[in-house]
Order: structure tokens, then C-alpha cells, then sequence
């Protein structure tokens, strides 16, 4: 498959090259359909969002009302804070004006006047490279009044974050757009009837929106047979840890793991065997690595599988991996970037590094890997948000698939976590 979110073309990010290869010619059309017209031909081509839960974006667009009295936004996440995803710094960099035309086409389908591009605040560089393509747009008349002489109006607004994890979820997103504490709100209401200051909006993953151009390009029908049938479209794909070459890769989505480790990644570092993958993400359940075999990059194939398709940050780890330090990073991290909101969560995430703390040091017992499985599943579930699930479902899964692991990290009954005393000097 040709690359179509991330073409090989030269200085493909100047928006003079942009159009000349016929970029903004789709928000023309759009322009030229009815609002409705082209947020049915998204939901023909099965577009599912890329930034983790896989929802319908022409059914997610549909939930906006169409008769409001207040004012409607779109939010386009560019957050990408979770460990292991770097696939949307790529359109930043490359493609900035794909994504600009999608917001678009996304904003007039549903009568969106006023758009916001969320980007973490770690991505300095990228800011700065999006900021001028924005500014681009502007000068040439594609963003602001009157857009194309069509009466359309749109202004879209950078706002750089803080380098707050939680605000990649929606509503957290959202208050920190208001200026208010990253916090998640409870639900419902939802963010299509009460979103930004009160009013109906609709939040967007970046690379979501860049596969709108592409669906007006070639036709919903045709978009929905690339890749899998009930997951379509191209997919970026970022791979990382023990392999040959990692990177962004753009394919259909469908491809099975073990060709994107070996033929788009090169292969395991040192030609040794994989003993794990994480496949969307810090958040998504780990894998075997015996257990690939006909697991596909797609919704339903990791679903199978047991896991999910997530920001499709795909992380590979060697039959030398320490697997208890892996995870009791990926835990050290969720509890950093708790909120704080939720006791479950706030507390439940610190009682689950420091018990793998005692794992990574030999100081556990056998009872507490049931332990920390109960502390895992009672946060799973029980917060406002999904930070709590995102934390609890990677220990799930590593105590799952890996026991054998916790088990040869419990030290002998005597040397377990023997009373400490108190020195005669203290």
C-alpha cells in the first residue's frame, strides 16, 4: 500500500508542495456537499478513532446536536503522553496540513466554528512546526472568515499542554483548555452536549482526523476495503524496544504482529527470540511472545487475542528482558501521573509499585502476587476515568501471562520481609 497519511514526497510540510499535489481540494469538495452528506460518507468508510478506544468517528460526529443555541467546538488530542506511542509528532512534522484540511472538513460537517489542537507541551519542536502551518493556512485563506468564499468560518487555536498525562483523557483535556485543574469530569453528561464552557463538543485523535481528507479523497467505499473489514484504513504503527529498526510505520491495519516486528522493524535485535509485546501502548495487556502467531494489528484481532489495538505502540522485548523491571516502570509511571482525583487510583497505584518494588528486589512473598492482583482489580473499574483501568490492566496482564516470573522473584520464607530492629545507636 502506497503511504497516504505520511507520503514520501519532499518538503511534503510546506503547504505550496501541499497544494500541489492537491492538498485543500477536499475541503472544497466538502464544502460543496451538505454538512450531513460528508459525515455519512465517514461512517461509510468504518473510520475508527486512532487514539485508543476504537469508537465510530462518523457516529461519534453524528452525536452533536444540530439545532443549538450555544456555540460548538472541536477538540483535536494531540496529547500522545502514553509510553511507547510517537506516531502523531509524524503528521506534525510531515503531513501538518492533512491534518489541518481534516479539522477541517470535520469542523463543517458539524457546524464547528472554533477548533483547538491539544499537543503535549513536551513537543516544543513540533508546536512550532504545526504553528506554521496553521499560520500558513491563514495567509492563504484556507483558516478564518469566509473560508473559500463559502461562507464557512472557522479559526483553530494551538494550545500546548502542561505535560500532564491525565489530559489526553476528553474531559481532563477539556479543563485544562478552560484553564481549571487537569481533572476528569464524571459522565454523563457528555462532552456532545456539555463539553468546553458548557457547550456541545466533540474531541478527535490527531491521526482520526487525518484520515478524514483521505476518505473524501477515495471514497468511502473504497477507504473501507483497505485492511481489516470491520477496523479499515491505514494505521501508523509505532515499534520500539528490541528490534532492528525502530520507527513510525504506516499500513493497513490488519497486518499480523509478527510481520510488522519482522518485516516493517527488521527483526529482534541479535536475532534472539520474543519473549513479550506490548501491543498498543503502555496501557494495552502484554502478549506472549509464542503466543503471536495470527494476531493481527486491528481491533478485533488484538481483541481476540486479549489485548487491544490502543495508540498501536507497538513495544517488543527479548528473551532477556527482566519483565518485573519493565512493569514496575510502567507502574511508577501511572502513579506519577495520577490525578489524584479518584482513592482507588491515588492510593491503589502506589500499593501496586511498591509491591513490585519488593519483587524487583527478591523481597516479596508468594502471597503477594495475589496481593497485588487484588489491588489491581479493585482499581479496574472503580475511577472516573480510564487512568485507573490503564494502570490496573498492565499488571493484570503480566501476572496473566508471566506468574512464573513474580514466582522466581519471592524470596525464601526466612528472608522475606524479616521484623526490623532497631540499632543500638538509634
Amino acid at each position: 500500500m502506497e503511504p497516504l497519511l505520511l507520503p514520501h514526497i519532499h518538503n511534503y510540510h510546506k503547504i505550496d508542495v501541499y497544494e500541489s499535489r492537491g492538498g485543500y481540494q477536499m475541503l472544497r469538495k466538502a464544502l460543496s456537499m451538505k454538512p450531513d452528506e460528508v459525515t455519512d460518507e465517514v461512517k461509510k468508510s468504518g473510520l475508527r478513532g486512532r487514539g485508543g478506544a476504537c469508537f465510530p468517528t462518523g457516529l461519534k460526529w453524528s452525536f452533536m446536536p444540530k439545532q443549538t443555541d450555544k456555540p460548538k467546538y472541536l477538540c483535536v488530542n494531540g496529547d500522545e503522553s502514553e509510553p511507547g506511542t510517537f506516531k502523531d509528532r509524524q503528521i506534525f512534522e510531515y503531513n501538518p496540513h492533512l491534518l489541518i484540511e481534516g479539522i477541517l472538513i470535520a469542523s463543517y460537517a458539524m457546524g464547528v466554528h472554533t477548533a483547538y489542537l491539544y499537543v503535549r507541551g513536551e513537543y516544543n519542536h513540533w508546536i512550532k512546526l504545526v504553528q506554521k502551518a496553521v499560520d500558513d493556512a491563514v495567509a492563504k485563506g484556507y483558516l478564518g472568515q469566509n473560508i473559500l468564499g463559502s461562507g464557512f468560518t472557522l479559526n483553530l487555536y494551538l494550545h500546548r499542554g502542561a505535560g500532564a498525562y491525565i489530559c489526553g483523557e476528553e474531559s481532563s483535556l477539556m479543563n485544562s483548555l478552560e484553564g481549571e485543574r487537569g481533572y476528569p469530569r464524571v459522565k454523563p453528561p457528555f462532552p456532545a452536549q456539555f463539553g468546553l464552557w458548557g457547550c456541545p463538543t466533540t474531541i478527535n485523535n490527531v491521526e482520526t482526523i487525518a484520515n478524514v481528507p483521505i476518505i473524501l479523497q477515495m471514497g468511502a467505499e473504497a477507504y473501507s476495503k483497505i485492511g481489516a473489514p470491520k477496523h479499515p484504513g491505514p494505521i501508523l504503527v509505532g515499534v520500539s524496544g528490541h528490534v532492528n529498526k525502530p520507527g513510525v510505520y504506516e499500513m493497513p491495519t490488519g497486518v499480523p504482529l509478527t510481520e510488522i516486528i519482522e518485516k516493517y522493524a527488521g527483526g529482534v535485535t541479535g536475532g534472539k527470540t520474543i519473549k513479550a509485546v506490548i501491543p498498543g501502548g503502555s496501557s494495552t495487556m502484554v502478549l506472549r511472545g509464542e503466543a503471536l502467531a495470527g494476531v493481527t494489528m486491528d481491533f478485533e484481532g488484538l481483541k481476540a487475542a486479549g489485548s487491544s489495538v490502543g495508540t498501536a505502540g507497538l513495544i517488543v522485548m527479548d528473551d532477556e528482558t527482566d519483565l518485573i523491571r519493565v512493569i514496575t516502570r510502567i507502574t511508577a509511571f501511572y502513579h506519577h501521573e495520577s490525578c489524584g482525583q479518584c482513592t482507588p487510583c491515588r492510593e491503589g497505584t502506589g500499593w501496586m509499585h511498591k509491591l513490585l518494588k519488593r519483587f524487583e528486589t527478591y523481597e516479596a512473598t508468594a502471597e503477594d502476587i495475589d496481593l497485588l492482583l487484588d489491588v489491581a482489580n479493585n482499581i479496574e473499574g472503580n475511577t472516573v476515568c480510564a487512568l485507573g483501568d490503564a494502570a490496573a490492566w498492565p499488571v493484570q496482564s503480566f501476572i496473566r501471562q508471566f506468574r512464573e516470573e513474580f514466582e522466581k522473584r519471592v524470596a525464601p520464607r526466612s528472608a522475606a520481609r524479616e521484623p526490623e530492629t532497631l540499632s543500638a545507636t538509634a
